[in-house]
């Protein structure tokens, strides 16, 4: 069955390795038929602060409204980034605080009153997605550090507003031996090609 698949690459320079393990999803998902859409973060124009919080409405930029699209249109999204000091670059965090908001990827349920409660609809409930991750420490040292390295976009973000979530992770990815380069990308092609 073949699948709308929407590849953000978020590492703000698409040259390097998470670049090119991008091409190969990507490559690997079209050759097997399903529909692929893919921002790359470096080219996407945005403030990526959020400058009031949620006290004010901060109009979203066009290519905003457009990531918005893409996520709600797919049925399969993927997000590929370098592991920067524990966690996502801060452009990418950026990306999720303007564009990930009430209204578009949840909901808050509201009392008679007009009252925010604590429960919330999932609006991309039905949906899957995979985060795939690479860092200059091997995946099993970094385990062993506080907290959950992918905790705040695979809970936080992605659960939070209704996918199912699976993790691929690549390290140490600073200069990977050719045989294991090789090995990763034929697996990111799997992936790509089963729309996982």
């Amino acid at each position: 069955m073949t699948k709308k698949i929407f590849l953000l690459l978020g590492h703000p320079d698409k040259m390097g390795l998470c670049g090119e393990l991008a091409d190969a999803y990507e490559k690997a998902a079209r050759d097997a038929g399903h529909t692929i859409e893919r921002m790359n973060l470096g080219e996407i124009k945005f403030d990526p602060i959020l400058h009031k919080g949620y006290r004010e409405k901060q109009e979203l930029e066009p290519d905003l409204v457009r990531f918005q699209q893409l996520v709600t249109a797919s049925d399969h999204f993927v997000v590929l980034y370098p592991v920067w000091w524990v966690g996502m670059p801060a452009l990418l965090k950026g990306l999720f605080d303007r564009a990930w908001l009430p209204g578009s990827a949840f909901r808050y349920i509201k009392t008679k009153g007009g009252q925010r409660t604590v429960f919330w609809h999932r609006l991309f409930r039905g949906k899957t997605a995979r985060i795939i991750m690479t860092s200059g420490t091997a995946p099993w040292i970094v385990r062993f550090l506080p907290g959950n390295v992918n905790a705040q976009l695979r809970w936080g973000i992605l659960w939070f507003a209704g996918f199912s979530v699976c993790t691929t992770w690549f390290g140490p990815a600073e200069n990977p031996e050719p045989a294991t380069k090789k090995h990763w990308l034929a697996k990111i092609s799997a992936l790509g090609r089963g729309a996982r």
